[in-house]
């Protein structure tokens, strides 16, 4: 049995998943340090920043920088 798997999805391991995740976990605390110190402006510019991490996940994935990408 061979630790080569051939059909592996890749479970997110590309450069598309890594900036969509980074992006959104810097939204969370960005938001998370908002709402406590109760900045609610910075609360909802959080959450967008959340959304804005999700688009750019998809569109590097389009552009060919995700899980089955030829630039990776």
């Amino acid at each position: 049995m061979t630790s080569e798997h051939v059909n592996d999805p890749g479970h997110g391991d590309s450069i598309a998943a890594w900036a969509a995740v980074i992006i959104i976990i810097i939204a969370s605390a960005a938001g998370t340090l908002a709402f406590w110190f109760e900045q609610y402006n910075l609360v909802w510019a959080s959450g967008v920043l959340a959304i804005v991490g999700v688009a750019v996940g998809i569109v590097l994935a389009r552009l060919g920088y995700g899980v089955n990408a030829k630039r990776n």
